[in-house]
């Protein structure tokens, strides 16, 4: 990531703005803030900027309406929005409009930034997604584990690529399934599970330390145990 990269902030509360404004400037990245739907579609077509932190909650225009028309128009900037409602629904919704993360308030500063310089390297080409000693080639859909190679179906392959993708994030059923097989007609939520046994089977060998955990009454995440 190059100095200077620009990033715009679009968050109605004002001190989380500034606060996040001031964190990036620290970090050399060059920001701008907006405070309504309307200010910041203008200035994702004035300063066009190589990312957007925005908030779904926002006076005149929230910020899905906002992710719509930044979609519309054929902008692919990276997008993380804020969402001070943890639910499931909430998350997919952003997630189904275009937007490339999310993260729910209150969040951690550092957790934003490593969003953040996640989705630039993403954008600036980087192939292959990394966690602990497991590397996916999103390029040549290859997968290993240290030098062992692994061997994996198409589905299985979608499925750990999501779950790479969103390391150490927990993942419930029903949003892998919204995901990963796109709310396929007649999928049962088990489905998940059966995969996630074969993923298992695959990626964590004898001996190796277990990276797809279940986490009881939520889901699966990709973490080391």
């Amino acid at each position: 990531m190059k100095p200077g990269t620009r990033i715009l902030v679009v968050e109605d509360d004002t001190s989380i703005a500034r606060m996040v404004e001031l964190e990036l400037e620290h970090r050399n990245f060059s920001v701008r803030c907006a405070y309504d739907g309307p200010s910041g579609l203008e200035q994702v077509s004035e300063y066009r900027p190589e990312l957007v932190v925005l908030d779904i909650m926002l006076p005149t225009m929230d910020g899905v309406g906002v992710l719509n028309r930044v979609r519309k128009e054929g902008n692919k900037v990276p997008v993380i929005m804020l969402t001070a409602r943890d639910t499931i629904l909430d998350k997919v919704h952003s997630l189904d409009h275009g937007a490339d993360d999310y993260l729910t308030k209150p969040f951690d500063i550092e957790e934003l930034l490593a969003r953040i310089r996640a989705l630039l390297r993403r954008s600036d080409g980087e192939e292959v997604l990394r966690f602990s000693d497991l590397e996916v080639n999103t390029a040549t859909r290859e997968v290993r584990r240290g030098e062992r190679k692994i061997d994996l179906t198409a589905r299985e392959y979608e499925l750990l690529e999501f779950m790479a993708k969103n390391p150490r994030r927990v993942l419930g059923r029903d949003f892998l399934l919204s995901r990963v097989w796109d709310q396929e007609y007649g999928i049962a939520t088990n489905v998940v599970d059966v995969y996630v046994g074969y993923l298992r089977k695959k990626v964590d060998a004898e001996g190796e330390t277990r990276l797809i955990q279940t986490v009881r009454g939520a889901g699966y995440a990709l973490r080391e145990g």
